[in-house]
């Protein structure tokens, strides 16, 4: 007489187009809520007490930094190798190209007015409800410079930052957009900080230097011109987040 053979029950396949749908969701703008600046100006303020949090402010402003010398470099044509964070919070990024010209000057300029420029659209999407949208993009972003990543380092600080994106993205559905717009100011503060630091180096070999080698133009000026861009995109900042308070 035979053996019954007993039904086997299959692992259920995961439903991937309700992730599909959960994801499309979390990209899709909020409500803008101007209550929300007060978690990010709580940020800042913490960023500005607390040299620990100024630290990881300033490795997330080198990594932005650096990502400026490379998307601009991109842009232009060049070839970008890589980029390395150092314990010091330096950096540096490597792209190949034309030694000299429009191009190359343009790749050297782009990393210290990047996280001002950043920071100062992360506050208006944030302000704006696009908080989700930024992150998806953060985290695209983040695996883009993961595989360009030429240290140990530098490979865990950008996996500590898309980890911290993924779960905002995510989970956090009530801090998005603060998140965002809390980031935002931090990067403006690191701005500062690096510009203060490059100005007070005289080291040569700085970008400042370079850009001073590459055109007619002294170091000085490049740095003006940085200070321009950091000011400019500060009181862009400041204006909207008075706005912003103004209506909370």
């Amino acid at each position: 007489m035979p053996a019954a053979t007993l039904p086997v029950a299959l692992p259920a396949s995961p439903d991937w187009s309700h992730l599909w749908d959960e994801a499309v969701a979390r990209l899709a703008p909020a409500s803008p809520d101007p209550h929300g600046l007060w978690p990010a100006l709580v940020v800042l303020a913490a960023v500005l007490a607390l040299p620990t949090l100024r630290r990881w402010g300033r490795t997330l402003t080198t990594i932005v930094h650096e990502a400026g010398h490379a998307g601009v470099g991109i842009l232009v044509g060049r070839r970008f190798h890589g980029f390395v964070v150092g314990r010091d919070l330096g950096g540096h990024a490597v792209t190949s190209g034309k030694p000299t010209g429009p191009g190359r000057a343009l790749t050297s300029w782009a990393g210290y007015p990047a996280p001002a420029l950043l920071g100062l659209g992360l506050v208006a999407a944030a302000l704006a409800g696009w908080g989700g949208a930024v992150l998806g993009v953060a985290i695209v972003v983040l695996l883009g410079l993961l595989v360009m990543s030429r240290s140990l380092l530098t490979g865990v600080l950008v996996i500590l930052s898309g980890l911290a994106a993924l779960a905002l993205w995510w989970w956090g559905a009530t801090w998005r957009d603060a998140a965002v717009a809390g980031l935002g100011l931090v990067l403006l503060l690191g701005a500062w900080d690096s510009l203060r630091d490059v100005a007070a180096s005289g080291d040569p070999n700085q970008d400042h230097g370079t850009l001073a080698s590459l055109t007619p133009l002294p170091a000085g000026f490049w740095l003006f011109t940085w200070f321009l861009a950091d000011a400019a995109a500060t009181a862009g900042a400041a204006w909207l987040v008075w706005q912003a308070l103004a209506q909370a």
